[in-house]
């Protein structure tokens, strides 16, 4: 199946806890807050995350392009009851058929369910919504955490790529992760 590569409109999906949106201005100083914590930047690319970090990423996001090829959007996790954002979703468009995924929550919010909540709904939008092919997503082979989300969610292992990155002053190894939309059909959530 064909589609094409224009804009489509941000969504707005909700599960019984939690919004998942574009960012907004007031999101930033807590965007800062987790992203900063060193726990959480163990196995992302920065180290430090400033308030000036939250608003060059916020300036530089352009949502009128949301769904083009080649670009990366992050959608902001809000928490339902008090209305305060608690992590969030990168999606990287990389052609017009396949998506990769990342998520990040502040420590307060994990094991929780939280990550498995939005990522189900985020996951179903890609597929059912926007009809993309495949969705992939690579973690750092030390992140048992995220891998155990990603194959409760069905997705399976494709790859475990020894020290291919340079990373944090040491050489990493990554594992690469996949679903179809076929597979997601089938697929009932555990």
């Amino acid at each position: 199946m064909k589609t094409t590569n224009k804009p489509v409109q941000v969504p707005q999906l909700n599960t019984q806890r939690l919004t998942i949106r574009a960012f907004q201005s007031d999101d930033l100083a807590n965007f800062a807050a987790y992203r900063a914590d060193p726990i959480i930047a163990q196995y992302q690319s920065w180290n430090d995350y400033t308030e000036e970090d939250a608003l060059r990423f916020y300036s530089n996001m352009d949502y009128q392009m949301f769904g083009v090829a080649g670009l990366w959007f992050q959608l902001a996790l809000i928490e339902k009851d008090s209305q305060q954002l608690i992590g969030d979703i990168a999606l990287h468009f990389v052609d017009e058929q396949q998506v990769e995924v990342g998520f990040t929550l502040a420590r307060t919010a994990q094991k929780k369910g939280y990550a498995t909540e939005a990522m189900k709904s985020v996951i179903d939008y890609l597929f059912s919504v926007l009809k993309k092919h495949r969705i992939t997503a690579t973690t750092d082979a030390e992140n048992s955490a995220s891998m155990t989300l990603l194959m409760r969610l069905g997705f399976r292992k494709e790859g475990h790529f020894i020290q291919n990155i340079f990373f944090k002053g040491k050489w990493g190894d990554e594992c690469a992760f996949a679903l179809l939309n076929k597979e997601h059909l089938s697929y009932e959530f555990a």
